[in-house]
This record gives structure tokens, sequence and C-alpha cells, in this order.
């Protein structure tokens, strides 16, 4: 669902057309304040032999509740439209991109590698890589720290990095003992074969399998993970509040004064 493009300013690295957008785009300024800016940040941000690793650009799809407008599409749909997105607010050429990552939580059983479908439904090319990660709530952030790993070492000039989680259809699996069952009737060559393996079926067989909401080694949750966190730093159940309230007073504000222009429209086929 949010797309970010990320860059590295080197001398010959890249297309110093390209190099100057992504300057003046990363730093929201005017053509008479980027020289300004430019000027300051050969002074406070260059060190010799370092890259300078630069947030070029970011995008989002508008979040929804789950079950609602977006029920009938895929991660990937919603992944792609925020590269398109992202490709159309920019200007950057397709194949300017050395790389792309998404991070996602709950991942589609026929898309796990989301960040590869999105690519090509976006219309990058097949032989411009991508990879998908997972790192609980923060496998999008893990993205983006991976794009500037890739940059970091010279890898990579121009990575794409973002994350998509869908909701709407998540992977419910049948029972194993059904998975077990399904399996060996594809393998059962003969029809007694066949009728005993569905005779074995019992109504527990149908019970699915969820998605857990908790860690798989300990079964915690992410809320008591929270708990023993704020406790091992003191922080009070007022404090949380607090810093909640303020977090929320100043999404809104930035809501109520056209702030959030990182949110692009996206229309849902066959919808309105």
């Amino acid at each position: 669902m949010a797309s970010m493009l990320l860059n590295t300013m080197r001398t010959g690295a890249v297309n110093p057309s390209w190099a100057m957008r992504s300057v003046a785009r990363s730093l929201s300024t005017t053509t008479q304040l980027q020289v300004q800016v430019q000027t300051k940040s050969k002074k406070t941000l260059a060190r010799p032999g370092v890259k300078n690793i630069v947030l070029v650009e970011g995008v989002r799809t508008p979040f929804l509740l789950s079950g609602t407008t977006y029920a009938d599409l895929m991660p990937h749909d919603l992944a792609r439209a925020a590269l398109q997105g992202l490709l159309n607010r920019t200007g950057i050429p397709k194949d300017a991109v050395d790389y792309l990552i998404y991070g996602t939580v709950i991942q589609e059983v026929k898309t796990s590698n989301v960040a590869r479908e999105a690519a090509l439904g976006a219309g990058f090319s097949d032989k411009i890589p991508a990879h998908t990660v997972t790192m609980a709530c923060i496998s999008s952030n893990q993205a983006m720290t991976s794009a500037v790993g890739l940059i970091a070492a010279g890898q990579c000039d121009a990575v794409v990095a973002g994350g998509v989680e869908f909701m709407s259809d998540v992977p419910i699996r049948h029972s194993r003992k059904m998975r077990k069952t399904m399996l060996s009737l594809n393998k059962a060559k003969t029809v007694g074969q066949r009728l005993s393996l569905l005779g074995s079926i019992r109504l527990a067989h149908l019970s699915p399998e969820l998605p857990a909401v908790a860690e798989f080694s300990t079964a915690e949750t992410m809320g008591h993970s929270a708990d023993r966190l704020a406790a091992a730093f003191g922080v009070s159940r007022l404090e949380q509040d607090e810093f909640a309230l303020r977090s929320h007073t100043l999404a809104n504000k930035a809501q109520d004064n056209g702030l959030l222009e990182d949110v692009i429209s996206f229309k849902v086929p066959g919808k309105f």
C-alpha cells in the first residue's frame, strides 16, 4: 500500500537531471532554495567516502476498513497502485530503479513474493530483482532498512521500498488432518483408495486454522510485548495515553491542513 524511493547522491552515480530532481523532491524546495540547501548539505551532511542516501518520495493508497471496498482485491493490487503512483509523482524511468523491496506480515499464498508481482504489474522489467521481507509490524521498516543497505553497500543506486497488508482476505487453512488427507487423495491411484480416504474424513477435519496473531515460538501477542517494554522502561499508562492523544491530534491537524499529500487516489475496479 505504500512505496518509497530511496536514492544515493554520488558524482556520476545517476543521471544528473534525475539527481537534481531527486534532491528537489526529497527537500520539497523551490529552485532558489535548492541551491541554498544543497550548499548547506555539503557543509553539514556530506562526509568523505560516505554516500549521502536520501528519501526521494513516498506515496500510499488510502486506508480502509477490512471487508469493505477493497474486499475483492489482492495484496499486490494495492502494492501495484502505490508503485504506479510513485512513478507518476516522481517521473523516474522504470529502468532507473535497481531493486524493489516490500514488507508484509500475513502473506497471500498465491503471491508470496508480493514485491515481484506488484513490480511486474506496475510495468517494471522482469530483469529488475524484487523480494519480500517479513518482520511482524516493522516489515515495511525492514524493507526500507534493506534498501538503504543495498545502496550503502554499493550494489544499487536507486531502490523502491514499501509495504502492504491486506486484511480483507487473510489465508485460512484446512486443518492439518484435512491437508494430509487431501494430499493423499492427490496421490491415490485407484477409486478404492480415494473412497477409503474420503471415508476417513471426520467432522474435526473440517475445523479451519486461522492466522495466528501471537508469535509462534513464545505464544506472545503484541500487547504482551508492549506491556513488558513499558514496564522495563518505566512508562506509565498515563504517559502512553498522552503520547497517543498527541499523535492523533497532530495527525488530524495535518490532515485538516492538507499536509498528508502522500495519499494517492485509487479507483477500485467495478466500484463507483
